[in-house]
């Protein structure tokens, strides 16, 4: 090397130097693998994850968390949730997570919990819930992630969202944006100084970027501000320590190669969602494909210029649980979903694990092992979900206690697995 190139090199370092050195993240993202679990179906109702909430309302309308509130008594619907918030998810599952090895929670919540406009049927209470997290998180040394899993107008249409709707209009309304961006606000201002608890904001999970151009535009423009609100909550030009989880919007990860990349962008994770279930042809796949398919995702994952973290997958490789595509809709699986083809019976393959052959729980074993792997080549995963009522092929805490998922996720019995 010259003297010159020595110096110019030099010079480059060093002007990277002061933003590097100036971020203290609440944790070494980029050197440590994030290993994790969502608490899906708390505070945002999931008709599969809790399908007694939604059967026992004895009305077929009710379908998400919107019309939970708008079809039934709101007394009633209010107590059903207040002992749902009380006992789906405690401190000892925290404590649970936090022994199975794991060092991270993602908590998906609504932005209802917050704002709930005129005409809007949302029942409010979560927050404090969202507080005892924390609290939870913080003594059994747990990081947790704050997710905004549903947003004004729905930015999918998914029954996760809040709202199912046949088309997402989050997009169509500035006010909606606007909304969410207040939301992120709130966040990033309450917890900017709590970031070895909480070290990481996920600003909106799943935007459908497949459904219209319009929205994948709002959804890129919101992660720009979203960067705004995350890392500079203080109203100057002073950084936080907070770091910005972005959904890849159903996009391929290479598509978001060079987006908010360092160094100009700092603290930025890319979320990406696997799961091999949501069409016909996942369904048709034998379990060695589901496996190959698995271990296949490595050079898209390790190609990605941000930090890229799976934050959904499962060791569930079919949609044969109860309401999975939604309250009252089939299974791609067994052929009553509309326009699917029949693969076989679910019995067996979901429910409870003392319906599962010793063979179907050494291939959740075996998938399990292939994706962990996988993911951990980019920055690591977050498995959907700690616990469900009837489908012990998504639990976490359901793996543990039969034997697919270790009590150390680093402790393999396939190590070969992927080749």
């Amino acid at each position: 090397m010259s003297p010159l190139s020595h110096i110019l090199a030099t010079i480059g370092v060093l002007c990277l130097l002061p933003a590097t050195l100036a971020l203290n993240l609440g944790f070494p993202y980029g050197s440590q693998k994030v290993r994790g679990v969502n608490l899906g179906g708390w505070l945002v109702l999931e008709p599969w994850i809790t399908p007694s909430l939604f059967d026992n309302t004895g009305d077929s309308r009710i379908i998400d968390e919107f019309t939970f509130g708008q079809f039934q008594d709101r007394n009633t619907a209010l107590k059903v949730l207040q002992n749902h918030w009380n006992t789906w998810i405690t401190e000892a599952d925290f404590a649970a997570i936090a022994a199975a090895g794991l060092n991270h929670v993602r908590l998906p919540i609504g932005y209802w919990a917050w704002d709930v406009s005129a005409g809007e049927p949302y029942i409010q209470g979560q927050l404090p819930y969202l507080t005892k997290a924390v609290t939870w998180a913080q003594a059994h040394g747990l990081k947790l992630i704050i997710d905004l899993h549903g947003a004004p107008g729905s930015q999918n249409g998914f029954d996760n969202s809040g709202q199912k709707m046949n088309f997402p209009t989050w997009q169509t309304s500035q006010s909606n944006i606007d909304r969410t961006n207040a939301i992120i606000k709130k966040l990033a201002s309450q917890f900017a100084g709590n970031t070895g608890v909480v070290p990481v904001i996920a600003p909106l999970n799943e935007p459908a970027g497949f459904a219209s151009s319009q929205l994948l535009s709002a959804a890129k423009q919101y992660w720009f501000d979203s960067y705004g609100n995350i890392r500079f909550p203080f109203g100057n030009s002073q950084e936080s320590n907070l770091v910005v989880m972005i959904h890849d919007a159903f996009q391929p990860i290479s598509y978001w190669n060079g987006f908010m990349a360092p160094p100009n962008w700092e603290a930025v994770i890319l979320d990406t969602h696997i799961y091999q279930m949501f069409s016909v042809a996942d369904n048709q796949m034998s379990n060695a494909q589901h496996i190959s398919t698995a271990c296949g995702q490595r050079s898209s994952l390790t190609s990605s210029t941000l930090w890229t973290v799976v934050g959904e997958w499962t060791p569930a490789a079919n949609d044969c649980a109860k309401y999975l595509n939604g309250r009252g809709v089939g299974s791609r699986f067994e052929g009553s979903f509309p326009g699917s083809t029949r693969v076989g019976s679910c019995t067996g393959l979901t429910g409870k694990a003392s319906s599962f052959s010793s063979s179907y729980k050494t291939f959740l074993r075996q998938y399990w092992e292939a994706q962990v792997m996988t993911y951990e080549k980019a920055q690591g995963w977050i498995q959907w979900t700690w616990k469900a009522e009837i489908a012990d092929e998504w639990s976490y805490q359901a793996g543990l206690a039969n034997g697919w998922i270790p009590r150390n996720p680093t402790n393999f019995q396939f190590p070969n697995i992927c080749g």
